[in-house]
């Protein structure tokens, strides 16, 4: 009897465990990144702090998903963002590009039910302010990038222009995102739409600095072929212009390191320096434009699918976010960043998520442990049913 009573309990026992650690695995794990100095690190909490929780490369599917990314990778997904949100309490959400797996082939039909899993997927940020960046997957690479579209898909996202671009400022903290895609691609359009922003912040900052509108009579027209990006020389200190928002990083010379998290549940610490993927970055003059016009306070990009924390030959951090799919990798991340107030500098932590591999393992040692319990105590009865 007592045999019979344990075997009928242990199942909901074995269930109410899967449950719990399903809770549990849903949660992220964050730790604090050692900034560039000591105002860079501030721990203590302050009611002028602005929290912005930062993700890229989503690679939603819309209608065209299959059944296993529909019902698991995307549900753990949108999963992942509900825990966040009570778990970090960000004022604010940045997604910094590649939205879409393949938005660039879609017809706008098809746009619109990733949007709408998109919406669906950010379920309580939608209550906050955010923002969204196009990445390569979502408007094209240089082949078939095309200005109407990009119009469009911009259009679908709060503060992007027709040019996919946007500067907004919030709890006093100044951001610029920038289409990177478009200043990859020559010749075109678009890449005049974000050099004319790039330049338009310039002036800004420039006004703000001096003191004066003198600047605008300066104002240099750019020349028309890819490799001959220009700028003025400006007299602002590194680090005093606005927040960088890209999908693209920013470029590195060959001997550049990165500071990667090594992410595993049971050991979330930072495995040192590592090679960068030069392939993955703006060339060395729009990112030398970019520098001269902006004087950016620190950076964050995407796109790579891997978290990395440089520091350029200036001083300046630059912060690429992991992705947060299993699609793109088995452990997917994001990294919140607060600005402090009072001059106190940018904190920055990376925070992992579950494992797609040892959720799989759970689930698998699960299934077989429940089979067991229903097949062995009917073990007697099949054998002297086939004798």
């Amino acid at each position: 009897m007592g045999a019979i009573s344990w075997t009928s309990v242990l199942p909901l026992i074995v269930v109410t465990s899967l449950i719990v650690y399903d809770e549990w695995v849903s949660a992220p794990s964050c730790k604090t990144l050692p900034g560039l100095d000591h105002r860079q690190h501030d721990p203590v909490p302050d009611s002028d702090d602005l929290k912005v929780m930062m993700v890229a490369n989503l690679l939603l599917l819309g209608s065209e998903a299959g059944f296993v990314n529909r019902y698991f990778r995307d549900y753990y997904m949108a999963k992942f963002f509900r825990k966040s949100f009570h778990s970090v309490n960000p004022d604010m959400l940045l997604v910094l590009g590649d939205v879409s797996a393949k938005g660039s082939e879609l017809t706008r039909k098809r746009w619109l039910t990733v949007l709408d899993q998109f919406h669906q997927m950010l379920g309580p940020f939608l209550g906050l302010p955010f923002h969204v960046i196009l990445g390569d997957r979502d408007i094209g690479e240089c082949s078939g990038l095309d200005a109407k579209s990009v119009d469009w898909i911009a259009g679908n996202f709060p503060g992007l222009d027709t040019a996919g671009c946007g500067a907004f400022e919030i709890s006093n903290v100044s951001f610029v995102s920038l289409n990177t895609v478009a200043l990859l691609c020559g010749n075109n359009k678009l890449r005049f739409g974000v050099e004319k922003v790039i330049e338009s912040e310039n002036i800004d900052l420039r006004m703000d600095s001096e003191g004066a509108a003198k600047t605008i009579n300066d104002f240099s027209k750019f020349s028309g072929t890819y490799h001959d990006f220009t700028w003025r020389e400006n007299a602002m200190s590194p680090r005093s212009g606005p927040v960088l928002l890209l999908h693209f990083p920013l470029h590195r010379t060959v001997d550049s390191m990165c500071s990667q998290i090594s992410n595993t549940r049971e050991s979330r610490g930072f495995s040192g320096p590592r090679s960068y993927d030069l392939l993955q970055t703006l060339p060395p003059n729009a990112t030398e434009y970019i520098f001269q016009a902006l004087k950016p306070r620190v950076i964050f990009s995407a796109h790579t699918h891997e978290f990395c924390d440089h520091t350029h030959s200036d001083g300046t951090r630059e912060v690429t976010v992991s992705a947060m799919t299993w699609k793109a990798r088995d452990d997917p991340g994001f990294v919140v960043a607060t600005f402090h107030g009072n001059g106190r500098g940018v904190s920055v932590s990376y925070c992992s998520l579950a494992r797609e591999s040892h959720l799989l393992i759970a689930y698998t040692s699960v299934l077989v442990l429940l089979l067991s319990l229903i097949l062995i105590p009917n073990i007697p009865h099949y054998l002297c049913v086939w004798r």
